[in-house]
């Protein structure tokens, strides 16, 4: 046995004597008299970072075939090795979290695909292109990781550099074959978005066409086609012999009639959403309590996980072992809840397998047709946004490029996200300021154009398809033919005030009722018991009344629709007598409006946000619009509007329909906090340069009013109260401490000191790595320091993926290469040793001094994307901050600056 791991045994055993207590690491000084650079031993024959080649370690180490899905990990390509989607450190092992998503064997060879036909078709040789970068022995970001673990963080920064080798793999062919494969890569982005935007719109007509089919069978049929709604069956009048309501089929008269239509409509109500709520139960998923989740759907109620253990500060605290070990596992269904919050997360680097899955497409389109047939009080225009990028998701497939990397995978979900809202309000432009503004976390410049192009594709297909067969890619477009007056600028910064303080309100109203009724044992063990509960509600109050009655969208449309002289409308008023009973037949729907969206908001079927506050809001403007309209006809003569009311008509004054669209876009700018995508929205649904300027006045100011009441908008709040690791990129936190305030003390557990010897046993890197894993950082890392110098990081998943592949526990491990000056003799590249672990051993992480600035340390993890940084005092490792710490260290702190 070498000397060196004789030395290197004895100091383990007497590292093994302390277990796994607390004490704080201090290395043993041997080997050399001075501490050595932390370059001094790495392989010297081995290339530079820019010279490793990533596909070196491929054809030896990968079967031909692989079948894998959406569940699949980066650690699932060895043989023989358990399976890495669950949870780890549980009591059998991880648990399999497959009830997410439909499980399709996907054969990962691409040797069927599209792009490696073409590339077999222009003759492409890949071993030619790999040829010319062998002499690379060492690769610090293998290919093999095309999966990330359950519940991790993606690594951008290796996703970066993974994708530039790959560039630079394909752009080494010089001949005119080689271009034109290079320009079919680039051509790969445009192709996959163009599929995104068609797909999307297709399956938006898909919802549009059986939602609006059935939506009406509360009331009744048509006699001719029992698909065709009311409008369509009686050719836009009220009411016609064609249609038959329920009560008249069955033959009943009079008030009998109406009960039965009644009971008849409060049961569909109920069947309808029952139905959805069971499909949305389908996706049933249980996390481990080992990740730190408390839920990962649209779920106020949820129980947080305890902050503030010793853990953060360096100890290992019994009570968060205990927590992350015995605490039950969190329970959360994919398909339900608009999905907004959850893709943004997603969309930040967190992996949720499942979440963006086909059966979560498939369940998810279903149950928000059904849900939105029952008539609550919700929409389909947050859903939107998470099926389109399900279809993203699962579109990455067709090219490898985007496949086995997440960092790109991000910015085709970027844009399927905007195509979501594109094909929902009909505004492209809209889409594009959405995904910017709310859900993207990285957004280079050429993805903007991608995005903007995946939103025209959308748009023009659903135009094409024509769903409500008027030609309007939404139902509530509208058309203003009078430009505002300027008096009416004064009324139109009263709404933005009004309408942001309701959204504002209306977030707290959601937090209080989640907080107290779903906090009821049976409500919460029995999500359909709520489901039908609101449904039971919404049909006993909504059928007295038209316009709580009719779908949000058509609700809105007829809102914001203006007058025409030969209307038939009960929301144009003949004369100035009629205006006070429309205003008292709003105010009953506001109030109703506002109750059921508020109790509607977070149940367990599919339901979107966007435009039921929408509603809320249209009716407060309505009612303030069709109020100054009575005061301007019962005062003609005042001066602010003496002139435009000599005019004929109620509305030569006063338009209510476009106070209902500027309360609108406020309302829900209040609840969700967008600003500038909203006053685009609105004027893309109106085509109106005149009416520009007050909604974006209307907006602005409604923003200012909800931050002053409630800073957090209904995403935030979700993401907050769920404890998504989510750094916010668009926050600038005020520090007041450095870096060295939130490092933990180095722990032996924590570290591999190779101060005796780089061959460390396989037990001990066990110990260490069930260690990271009780505690949560499942995507964590370990140090590797040589008499208290970093030398290196090995991540969890590696280091496990690593191990596996040994045969015994009894291995000893090379954790760093010892190659000496005249050692650089070429190895074979099969000759592959398993105790060999420098392949997954990063020889130079990210890291800072001590004394680093917070901000330094904020835009390293925002800007490169970092999981952890190391820290280092007067050159020596001093421990290691995880991305995880740090976003708890930030929630506090603005706690802290809030009381």
């Amino acid at each position: 046995m070498p000397r060196s791991v004789q030395s290197h045994e004895g100091f383990l055993m007497a590292e093994e004597e302390d277990g796994d207590d607390d004490t704080t690491f201090s290395p043993i000084a041997a080997g050399l008299a001075t501490p050595t650079s932390p370059t001094a031993t790495r392989r010297l024959r081995s290339a530079r970072t820019s010279d490793l080649d990533l596909r070196s370690r491929l054809p030896s180490r990968l079967p031909s075939r692989l079948h894998l899905d959406e569940h699949s990990n980066l650690l699932a390509f060895s043989d023989g090795m358990r399976n890495y989607t669950s949870a780890p450190n549980t009591a059998a092992h991880r648990r399999s979290s497959r009830a997410s998503s439909i499980l399709l064997p996907k054969n990962h060879n691409r040797s069927g695909s599209l792009g490696v036909r073409l590339a077999t078709a222009l003759g492409f040789d890949r071993s030619r292109g790999e040829a010319g970068l062998a002499e690379s022995k060492v690769s610090l970001f293998t290919d093999e990781r095309v999966w990330y673990d359950q519940f991790t963080s993606t690594d951008w920064v290796h996703d970066s550099i993974a994708d530039a080798f790959r560039l630079r793999d394909l752009r080494s062919r010089k001949d005119f074959r080689g271009r034109l494969y290079a320009w079919f890569d680039g051509a790969q982005g445009w192709i996959l978005v163009a599929i995104i935007g068609i797909i999307t719109a297709s399956l938006a007509y898909f919802i549009t066409i059986t939602e609006t089919s059935i939506f009406e069978l509360k009331e009744g049929f048509c006699t001719g086609e029992w698909t065709l709604n009311k409008r369509t069956c009686c050719n836009g009048e009220e009411d016609c012999s064609a249609w038959q309501s329920w009560g008249r089929r069955m033959g009943w008269d009079g008030s009998n009639r109406e009960w039965i239509d009644f009971m008849i409509y409060v049961a569909f109500v109920i069947a309808f959403a029952i139905a959805s709520c069971l499909l949305t139960l389908l996706t049933r998923t249980e996390i481990s309590s080992t990740y730190s989740l408390t839920t990962l759907d649209e779920n106020l109620a949820a129980d947080p996980k305890p902050v503030g253990s010793d853990e953060d500060k360096g100890a290992v605290d019994d009570h968060t072992r205990n927590y992350a070990q015995d605490a039950p596992s969190t329970i959360y269904y994919p398909a339900a809840g608009s999905g907004v919050a959850e893709v943004k997360v997603i969309l930040s680097g967190f992996v949720v397998h499942g979440y963006l899955g086909l059966k979560t497409l498939v369940v998810k389109t279903l149950a928000v047709i059904l849900s939105l047939a029952s008539g609550m009080s919700l929409g389909k225009e947050g859903p939107y946004v998470h099926i389109a990028t399900c279809v993203g998701n699962i579109a990455c497939r067709l090219f490898s490029k985007y496949n086995h990397n997440d960092g790109k995978r991000r910015e085709v979900l970027s844009a399927a996200a905007a195509s979501g809202v594109g094909v929902a309000f009909g505004a492209p432009i809209g889409g594009v300021l959405f995904s910017l503004e709310e859900v993207s976390y990285y957004f280079p410049p050429k993805t903007l154009f991608r995005t903007f192009f995946c939103c025209i594709v959308a748009s023009l297909s659903l135009k094409f398809l024509n769903p409500y067969g008027t030609g309007k890619i939404v139902i509530f477009e509208v058309r203003y033919v009078t430009d505002w007056q300027f008096f009416e600028i004064f009324i139109f910064i009263l709404l933005g005030v009004l309408s942001g303080a309701l959204g504002a309100f209306f977030i707290k109203a959601c937090a209080i009722w989640a907080r107290t009724f779903r906090k009821i044992p049976a409500i919460k063990r029995w999500p359909v018991l709520e489901v039908a509960l609101v449904a039971l509600i919404t049909g006993l109050i909504s059928f007295w009344n038209r316009y709580t009655k009719l779908a949000v969208t058509e609700l809105l449309f007829d809102l914001a629709s203006p007058c025409k002289i030969d209307s038939s409308s009960s929301l144009c008023p003949i004369d100035g007598n009629e205006i006070l009973g429309i205003i008292r037949y709003l105010g009953i729907a506001f109030v109703i409006k506002s109750l059921l969206t508020t109790i509607t908001f977070g149940i367990k079927v599919p339901a979107g946000i966007y435009v039921p506050s929408m509603v809320v809001g249209g009716l407060l403007g309505r009612i303030i619009g069709h109020a100054m309209q009575y005061i301007v006809h019962s005062y003609p003569d005042a001066s602010l509007w003496s002139q435009c009311a000599a005019e004929d008509g109620l509305e030569s004054c006063v338009t209510p329909g476009v106070y209902a669209l500027v309360a609108a876009g406020a309302t829900m700018c209040g609840v969700t906090r967008l600003s500038v995508t909203l006053a685009v929205i609105l004027f893309e649904l109106t085509g109106s340069l005149d009416h520009v300027l007050p909604f974006s006045l209307a907006v602005l100011v409604a923003k200012w009013t909800a931050d002053a009441i409630e800073p957090l908008s209904i995403y935030d709040l979700l993401t907050e109260m769920n404890s998504y690791p989510l750094l916010d990129n668009k926050l600038r936190p005020v520090f007041t401490s450095d870096l060295g305030d939130i490092t933990p003390a180095v722990r032996s557990h924590r570290v591999i000191d190779i101060s005796n010897s780089p061959l460390v046993p396989a037990s001990t890197l066990r110990r260490k790595l069930e260690h990271l894993h009780s505690v949560g950082e499942v995507d964590g890392g370990l140090p590797i320091v040589r008499n208290n110098i970093l030398v290196g990081l090995i991540p969890a998943p590696d280091l496990e993926f690593a191990l596996d592949k040994l045969d015994e526990e009894t291995s000893l491990c090379l954790m760093v290469q010892t190659s000496t000056w005249h050692d650089t003799e070429e190895t074979d590249d099969h000759d592959y040793d398993p105790t060999d672990f420098t392949p997954f051993i990063d020889p130079a992480p990210v890291a800072l001094d001590i004394h680093s600035p917070m901000d330094l340390v904020f835009q390293c993890f925002v800007k490169l994307g970092l999981r952890y940084i190391c820290v280092l005092r007067d050159g020596q490792y001093a421990g290691l901050v995880h991305k995880k710490t740090f976003v708890k260290y930030i929630k506090e702190l603005e706690h802290k600056t809030e009381t």
